[in-house]
């Protein structure tokens, strides 16, 4: 892993974090150029075998050196905005080798993405494919489509990144697809390449994926009795990670579940993984501002907040924090680390065993994924800069957000 102990202080690849937290100031985000490499090249090399695509999901990490630096090595994206397209775009991304999700595509999202000259969207919804077709009619092109199919599997993991059950807001019904696809096949500037199911997120068995893709096989021979052949089937994202003591499928693991099926299909495989590739590439740095014990419980105030990591407010995760400075000079205590901000949800971590003093260094580990994109400038927080080391140099990748910058955009009543 990028993030080990070395005589006793925790080091980023060769980079000391104690000399990038005093370089660059804290909170910090700390990106491993080689752990991006390790775990783009570990699910790219499991399918290895059959015709694939890897596309990024871009949702989870959109920094532009993170994207270039995957494009640079052969990554595909997937995309849920028109935003996230140009970003792709301007980080040097292959617009042939973007697909593009979500479920509230504009006029002017469909309009940019066909001139660009993606790979497919991935239709969400019947009004959808009308949307598509009358911009593509307008511009005289023809919209490469796929469905996103709701196979109504349990994915088994957090409410909130579920996508792939009957009340979710995500894809078609399945017992919809059919007649979705025929209203497809009738529209004059769509042509029909493939079929997408994504069923959630942080997923550590692959029974799952194998339910939704046993179903989306069914699904692929009704279509070839009814006239429409496919060119590609899109299995989505959502393997775990270990953020503590989970033990997710290894991406070898997930493609051997997934490759009889799809040796059968004998079509070419898009997938989306997210966090797979970017979670285990990064941490935030955080310092010790004030400690506050008392008599229920013991308080590390710290100087990031829930602003700059919303994951453990919001969907209850679980990360590890690490001392960047091994001790045994102060008492093991039980703290949580909380943030400034005005909001009793402001933590990010409760319940750990640390020896702290004020000033002292942690690094909240797994902050590569869902991280700095979900952070926010709540309380007149700038946001933090993050940087990127590579062995022992350390580039800064996105500067820290100045006060000024905060309301640069807004305006006095005359």
């Amino acid at each position: 892993m990028a993030f080990v102990y070395q005589n006793n202080t925790l080091y980023a690849e060769d980079c000391n974090l104690n000399d990038l937290a005093k370089k660059f100031g804290t909170p910090l985000y700390v990106y491993s150029k080689a752990q991006f490499l390790k775990n783009f090249h570990a699910i790219d090399d499991a399918f290895a075998e059959i015709e694939h695509q890897v596309c990024f999901a871009v949702k989870s990490n959109s920094n532009l050196a993170v994207l270039n630096l995957l494009a640079q090595n052969g990554s595909g994206f997937d995309i849920v905005s028109g935003g996230e397209l140009a970003r792709v775009l301007k980080a040097g991304g292959d617009a042939s080798k973007i697909v593009f999700s979500g479920l509230g595509k504009t006029e002017q999202d469909i309009e940019v993405a066909l001139n660009a000259g993606i790979a497919c969207f991935n239709v969400e919804s019947y009004r959808e494919l009308t949307r598509i077709n009358q911009v593509a009619s307008r511009l005289n092109k023809i919209a490469p489509i796929s469905l996103r199919v709701n196979p109504d599997v349990d994915a088994q993991t957090h409410p909130y990144i579920s996508t792939g059950l009957k009340e979710n807001k995500f894809g078609i019904a399945h017992d919809d697809a059919l007649d979705t696809y025929r209203y497809a096949a009738s529209l004059s500037n769509l042509e029909i390449i493939g079929i997408d199911c994504h069923i959630g997120s942080q997923l550590l068995d692959t029974q799952p994926f194998v339910d939704a893709l046993i179903k989306l096989e069914q699904m692929i021979d009704e279509l070839k009795a009814i006239g429409i052949t496919l060119k590609h089937i899109d299995i989505g994202g959502g393997l775990g990670v270990q953020y503590k003591d989970e033990q997710p499928a290894t991406p070898k693991q997930y493609a051997d579940a997934m490759m009889p099926i799809l040796q059968r299909l004998g079509l070419k495989v898009y997938l989306e993984p997210g966090r797979l590739i970017s979670a285990t590439a990064g941490v935030l740095l955080t310092q010790v501002d004030i400690l506050k014990p008392t008599h229920h419980r013991n308080f590390a105030i710290v100087d990031a907040a829930m602003n700059d990591l919303i994951r453990p407010a919001l969907y209850q995760s679980w990360m590890d924090v690490k001392a960047v400075n091994q001790s045994q000079a102060n008492e093991v205590k039980t703290w949580d680390i909380v943030g400034a901000i005005c909001e009793t949800g402001d933590f990010l971590a409760k319940d750990r065993d640390l020896a702290l003093q004020e000033k002292d260094l942690l690094a909240i580990m797994g902050a590569g994924a869902y991280s700095f994109v979900m952070s926010s400038n709540y309380n007149t927080r700038g946001r933090a800069a993050e940087v990127m080391v590579d062995g022992e140099q350390v580039h800064l990748v996105r500067e820290r957000e100045s006060l000024e910058q905060l309301w640069q955009y807004e305006h006095l009543l005359p």
